[in-house]
């Protein structure tokens, strides 16, 4: 899982924050989240899906809308057992994605996205 997590913060833009009050590891991009870890197992891992992704995953076993963040179409996954770790590399790649063509044209730029 250290290696998702790594992979997930070398993104173009990527920063990775450490949120002591949750024990969380927080993936932005911009300064807006797109990913968070809870520590010390990387379990659950939420991030931003598609709407129509959302529908789907959520349907299965062992991901769940992110409480709170499920109205912006974010998932949790509590069991990441549930999910091949190349399918969970990629909704985190499109996660990023999807949060940083919300970023503004000049803050894009100055990321080299």
């Amino acid at each position: 899982m250290l290696d998702t997590m790594r992979r997930t913060t070398e993104t173009p833009g990527g920063v990775l924050i450490f949120r002591t009050a949750g024990a969380d590891l927080v993936c932005s991009v911009g300064g807006k989240m797109f990913a968070a870890f809870r520590l010390p197992d990387g379990e659950p891992i939420g991030f931003k899906v598609d709407a129509p992704v959302f529908e789907e995953l959520v349907s299965r076993k062992g991901v769940v809308p992110a409480p709170y963040m499920a109205k912006h179409s974010w998932v949790s996954v509590t069991d990441r057992t549930k999910l091949p770790l190349a399918t969970l590399e990629n909704l985190l790649a499109e996660s990023h994605r999807l949060v940083a063509e919300k970023l503004s044209k000049k803050a894009r730029q100055a990321l080299g996205l």
